[in-house]
């Protein structure tokens, strides 16, 4: 199983720690690379996916949820079985 089952959009190292105590989900649970990457717009999520299967995070039959959000309250979510 991913260890980091969930890949957020890296607007905001706040915003997702937000998310997660606001979720009562550990933040060790969310994939972050806004500390290295920045925020990298509509690539943060296949950045942070990449980064995430290159490090053999991910292995097929995983289930992985990918969060997004944008301006104008706009958001999405998937959730995947790789």
């Amino acid at each position: 199983m991913l260890p980091v089952p969930l890949i957020p959009h890296q607007a905001n190292l706040r915003i997702l720690k937000s998310a997660a105590k606001k979720m009562n989900i550990d933040a060790s649970k969310f994939y972050i690379n806004i500390d290295r990457t920045a925020n990298t717009s509509a690539a943060t999520i296949p950045i942070a996916l990449d980064e995430a299967l290159n490090k053999d995070m991910i292995n097929k039959g995983d289930i992985i949820l990918f969060v997004s959000f944008g301006a104008g309250l706009s958001f999405g979510a998937v959730l995947l079985e790789w």
